[in-house]
């Protein structure tokens, strides 16, 4: 989030974030579906597309969704988490009635991976704007 509000004048297109870390918050707030958490786990392509979904509706303003939802889940290390090596990612979009995941494999330490996944993230949200304005 802080990446994304770092430039001055974010305010006229971020509406917000979520800080989701813990599972029982995925399902709760996000709306991420319990069976598939109970059968993959958090770090899990569906997860991800739920997620970005989820965000959307959260922070909707006056019944109106967010246009585009964005999340991320994963593993940063130092080491494997839920049988996933760390750098193991699945970035989240969700944009009108579509939700995709970006699954992501990268290498670094803990720092390294959280600074990848922020710019990949920004670039997946910006290249789904751009695919939908050519449209």
């Amino acid at each position: 989030m802080a990446e994304l509000v770092r430039i001055p004048g974010a305010s006229v297109v971020v509406r917000g974030g979520v800080v989701a870390y813990d599972t029982a918050l995925k399902r709760s707030l996000l709306h991420v579906d319990s069976s598939v958490l109970n059968v993959h786990g958090p770090v899990h392509a569906d997860v991800a597309k739920q997620m970005a979904g989820g965000v959307r509706t959260l922070l909707a303003v006056n019944d109106v969704r967010a246009d585009v939802g964005v999340s991320t889940t994963g593993v940063a290390g130092p080491g494997p988490d839920g049988g996933h090596p760390a750098g193991t990612v699945f970035i989240g979009l969700s944009k009108g009635t579509g939700s995709w995941a970006v699954p992501l494999q990268l290498d670094g330490d803990r720092a390294e991976i959280r600074a990848e996944t922020v710019r990949q993230a920004i670039d997946a949200v910006r290249a789904l704007i751009a695919q939908g304005d050519a449209e």
